[in-house]
C-alpha cells in the first residue's frame, strides 16, 4: 500500500467528506473503490463514485438518498447493490457491501485497474493510501487492461466485453493473455442479459473513437455475438465506386464520424482539412455541439445513436446483392431492408422505441440526401417531404450521408467532391433552422374547416388533402387560406384519386 495523490474537482470532494462522515456516525468502515478511483488516480473526469461498506448498501442507501436528498433504488437487490441518484450533482453513487476484508474483495473483480480501494476520508482530503494487492497501480502506468483470474470470466459472462469496452474508453492496450482469455470466453456473451450488452456497447459508441473500438471487438470475436448481421458482410464485395467491401465500410463510416464530430480538428492533416471544411461553412449552428451532445433516451447521446445508425446503415447490403443482365452490381432495396433488420437487431438488443425509430429512419433515408441533389439544389418540395418522413432524424441522416459518402470512396476522396457534398448538407440545414416555413409551414386550414368549406365528409381523404395543401405551402404556391382553398378545388376537380365529396344525405 502505497499514499497517492488523487484528482478530485472540489465538488466532488465535499461529497466525499459528506459521505465520510455519514458512514462514520454509523460507524461503518468505507472505501472509495472501483472506476472511480482508477480515474481519480489518472486524472480524469468522474461521474459516479464506488464506495464499498461494511454493511447491508440495501438499508444505507435508502438513508444516504434521504440524508443527501437524491433518489434511492436497488441496482441489483440478490448482490445487495444500491445506487443513490444525485442529478442536481450530475453523478451518482454505487454502494457495494464487502463480502470480507478489503483486499480479498477487490482481488474477486474482474480487471487489476478496478481493484483498487482507498479509505473514504482520505481520498476526501486528496491523498490517500491506495489498497492494490492485484497490481493496478502498474497497470495504470503501464495502460493495460489485464485480468485479475479467468474465473472473473466464468462468474459473469459479460466480463469479456467489458474488458473491451475499458480499453477503448481508457485509450489502453490489453494485455495479451487477457485478450487471449476474451476470445476464448466470447462465445458466452450471449448468456449475459441484452440490457448489459446494449449497454456496454453504447458506451464505445460514445467514446471519440468508436470505429477503433469495433475494430477491438472484431478483433476480440465479441462484435459477431453482439451484432452478427453486421459480420455477416465481411468479404462481400462492392462496386468499383468502393474502396473496402460492406463490412469494412460500414466500420468506416464510423471512424469517419469520430473524425467528423469530435469538439476539436483532428491531429491528421486530412482529416483536420475536412473537418475545417465541414464545420467552417457551419459554424452559424451555434447549437450544433448541444444538439448531438443531448440524450436520446438517459445517458445516450445522439452523436452516439448516430455511429449505431452508421456501423448498421448497410446491413441488408449482403440478402440484397444482385447482379443485372450486364453484369453491374446493385443492392435494390437496401435501405428499406437494412431498416427492417436494424428493427430486429435493436428490439433485440432491448433499444427503447425512439432508438429504434431513429436508427431505423437514417438507414431508410441514408441515400435521400444525395437523391433530392442530383439536378441541383433540392427543391422546397423535395426538402418539406424529406423532414416530414425523416422527422426527430432528418439532421442525423445528413451527418450519416457525409459519413457515408467517405466510407466509400476511402482515400481516393476528392476534396472538390467533399466540399460539394458539405455545401449541400450547409444548404438542407439552413433551411431547416432558418427557413422553419419550408419545413414545417403553419397550417392555413384545419380538417374541420376544409370539411365545411367544400362538404366532405370525414374520412383519411381529407387527410390526404390537408397534406396535399400543407406541401404546395412549402413549395411556395400557395400562402394564404383562400388560395389553399382554391388549390383544394383544383385538387378535388382534376385529380383522379380525388376526396370524395359529401353525401347529400349525411347526418
Amino acid at each position: 500500500m502505497t499514499e497517492a495523490p488523487l484528482t478530485i474537482a472540489p465538488e466532488v470532494s465535499r461529497l466525499l467528506a459528506d459521505l465520510d462522515r455519514f458512514f462514520a456516525e454509523r460507524d461503518v468502515p468505507a472505501y472509495v473503490a472501483g472506476g472511480f478511483l482508477r480515474d481519480a488516480l489518472l486524472g480524469g473526469d468522474v461521474h459516479d463514485i464506488d464506495v464499498s461498506v461494511a454493511g447491508d448498501p440495501l438499508l444505507l442507501g435508502r438513508e444516504l438518498a434521504d440524508s443527501l436528498g437524491g433518489g434511492y433504488f436497488p441496482l441489483a437487490e440478490e448482490q445487495h447493490v444500491a445506487r443513490v441518484l444525485l442529478p442536481e450533482r450530475g453523478l451518482h453513487i454505487d454502494l457495494m457491501p464487502l463480502h470480507a476484508d478489503i483486499e480479498a474483495d477487490l482481488m474477486a473483480r474482474d480487471y487489476t485497474i478496478d481493484a483498487m480501494a482507498a479509505p473514504l476520508a482520505e481520498a476526501a482530503a486528496g491523498t490517500a493510501t491506495v489498497i492494490d494487492p492485484a497490481g493496478g497501480r502498474e497497470d495504470l502506468r503501464r495502460r493495460l487492461v489485464r485480468v485479475i483470474r479467468e474465473e472473473a470470466f466464468r462468474h459473469d459472462p459479460l466480463r469479456p466485453l467489458r474488458g473491451a469496452r475499458l480499453a477503448v474508453e481508457l485509450a489502453f492496450a490489453i494485455e495479451p493473455g487477457t485478450a487471449a482469455l476474451i476470445r476464448k470466453h466470447a462465445p458466452n456473451l450471449s448468456q449475459a442479459s441484452a440490457e448489459r450488452q446494449r449497454d456496454e456497447l453504447m458506451r464505445v459508441f460514445a467514446t471519440p473513437h468508436a470505429g477503433r473500438g469495433l475494430r477491438l471487438l472484431d478483433d476480440l470475436n465479441l462484435l459477431e455475438q453482439l451484432v452478427p448481421e453486421v459480420t455477416a458482410a465481411r468479404g462481400v464485395e462492392q462496386p468499383k465506386e468502393h474502396h473496402w467491401d460492406v463490412f469494412d465500410h460500414c466500420l468506416e463510416t464510423v471512424a469517419n464520424l469520430d473524425a467528423l464530430m469530435g469538439e476539436t480538428e483532428p491531429a491528421d492533416g486530412a482529416w483536420r482539412e475536412r473537418w475545417r471544411d465541414l464545420w467552417g461553412p457551419l459554424a452559424w449552428w451555434t447549437d450544433a455541439r448541444g444538439y448531438f451532445s443531448s440524450e436520446v433516451t438517459p445517458g445516450r447521446t445522439r452523436l452516439a445513436v448516430l455511429k449505431l445508425a452508421g456501423l448498421l446503415h448497410d446491413v441488408a447490403k449482403p440478402e440484397t446483392k444482385t447482379f443485372d443482365d450486364t453484369g453491374r452490381m446493385r443492392f435494390f432495396g437496401h435501405a428499406d431492408v437494412g431498416a427492417e433488420v436494424c428493427g430486429r437487431v435493436l428490439r433485440r438488443l432491448r433499444f427503447s422505441a425512439r432508438e429504434v425509430a431513429l436508427v431505423q429512419t437514417m438507414v431508410k433515408a441514408h441515400l435521400r440526401p444525395v437523391q433530392m441533389a442530383q439536378q441541383g439544389p433540392p427543391s422546397r418540395r423535395a426538402l418539406y417531404r424529406y423532414f416530414r418522413d425523416c422527422g426527430d432524424a432528418g439532421v442525423d441522416t445528413l451527418f450519416l450521408s457525409l459519413a457515408d459518402h467517405l466510407g466509400t470512396v476511402g482515400p481516393r476522396v476528392s476534396e472538390s467532391g467533399w466540399r460539394q457534398h458539405v455545401a449541400l448538407v450547409n444548404y438542407i440545414l439552413a433551411k431547416r433552422f432558418q427557413e422553419e416555413e419550408t419545413v414545417s409551414p403553419p397550417r392555413l386550414l384545419g380538417g374541420s374547416e376544409l370539411m365545411a368549406e367544400l362538404d366532405l365528409s370525414p374520412g383519411p381523404h381529407v387527410g390526404r388533402l390537408l397534406e396535399t395543401l400543407r406541401e404546395a405551402q412549402a413549395a411556395g404556391e400557395i400562402s394564404t387560406r383562400d388560395e389553399a382553398l382554391e388549390f383544394a378545388r383544383a385538387a378535388l376537380r382534376e385529380g383522379p384519386s380525388a376526396p370524395s365529396p359529401a353525401r347529400s344525405d349525411r347526418a
